[in-house]
């Protein structure tokens, strides 16, 4: 997709964190912290796709709760169409909410299983007044239904009644029902068989066309977030360590990609993995959220030659467009930091 790069970034999150306090005993005393997410920083502009992958709690689905403000932040801003929303309070997110919406990963949890769908769809719109005519509100819901797949006399059946790749679409009306700018789509075809994991990612290609949508895309398979990606950012251990455009090598390619997690992740995304999908990066070791490594992100499991940068502080250059560690007589490696 063709994006102008001089325009104003609809979503722009700068050096986000969200951590939770670790407490012990009976007067629970704080004794340390989960950096759940820790410095995030990316930018989206209307119309783009920007993919989040990573391992499972490296603070992905954390860092969408906290842009939608559905999580307390610890630090960070958040700007979206140009206005900071970062301490607004919930009274004044409840406008912004109707131009963000979320796609969730369980397509059976997220919706109310005692609710008709007519009804699960139409909730949005009957929460923020805008179901104002009866007629009006069934023709929306129909044309909500059809926009997705689905058949508008299937409105008065209830959640059980449809397959999982049904409810995601049902899901994903709902989440249009506002005509939303932006839509985070937390592993929303994780749950869901290969096949029908295809039909729903060109659903969600469709939609971007016709109406303009911008997604952030969140999946642990970098294969399916490739698929739909502009640009693709990879976390890990609650930060972004590497970010790339899907198709430029170092983040398709488990050989090109210097950072552990990425190679990592581009091996176990090939068909026919096995017990050497990360053998393209042994040397990844995990580490314990409670004690990340101090300086790079991972550098305790970078190979030989990119050292060790003390206190977190990195010297760096770009390069091509990259942002490039460098250091002193040693192959200089890909930063991961945006």
């Amino acid at each position: 997709m063709n994006l102008a790069m001089n325009e104003k970034p609809l979503l722009k999150v700068n050096d986000l964190k969200v951590h939770f306090s670790l407490t012990e005993g009976f007067l629970e005393k704080e004794v340390g912290s989960v950096k759940a997410v820790d410095g995030v920083s990316f930018e989206l502009r209307r119309g783009e796709t920007f993919g989040l992958v990573g391992e499972s709690g490296c603070g992905k689905s954390t860092t969408a709760l906290a842009v939608l403000r559905m999580q307390p932040l610890t630090g960070g801003l958040i700007e979206f169409e140009g206005n900071d929303i970062t301490r607004l309070e919930p009274h004044q997110m409840r406008p912004v909410r109707r131009r963000m919406q979320m796609v969730y990963q369980d397509p059976f949890g997220s919706l109310n299983p005692r609710m008709q769908i007519r009804d699960i769809i139409g909730e949005p719109l009957l929460v923020h007044g805008l179901a104002t005519n009866r007629r009006l509100f069934r023709e929306r819901i129909d044309e909500l239904m059809d926009m997705v797949g689905l058949l508008p006399d299937m409105s008065d059946r209830y959640p059980h009644e449809f397959s999982g790749g049904q409810r995601q679409r049902i899901g994903i009306a709902r989440a249009l029902a506002l005509e939303p700018s932006l839509i985070i789509c937390d592993e929303p075809v994780s749950a869901l068989d290969v096949s029908i994991q295809a039909q729903v990612l060109n659903l969600l290609m469709d939609l971007q066309r016709e109406l303009g949508l911008t997604y952030l895309f969140i999946a642990h398979d970098l294969s399916v977030v490739r698929h739909i990606s502009d640009r693709i950012g990879v976390m890990y251990l609650g930060r972004i360590v590497e970010i790339a455009g899907r198709d430029e090598r170092t983040i398709c390619s488990s050989e090109a990609s210097l950072y552990p997690s990425t190679a990592g992740f581009g091996s176990a995304s090939r068909p026919g993995f096995g017990s050497n999908a990360f053998s393209a990066a042994d040397r990844w070791r995990s580490t314990e959220p409670q004690n990340p490594p101090s300086g790079v992100p991972l550098s305790s499991s970078l190979p030989k030659g990119y050292g060790r940068l003390p206190g977190g502080v990195a010297n760096l250059r770009v390069e091509s467009g990259r942002i490039i560690v460098k250091s002193s007589g040693r192959i200089p490696g890909r930063l991961p930091s945006i």
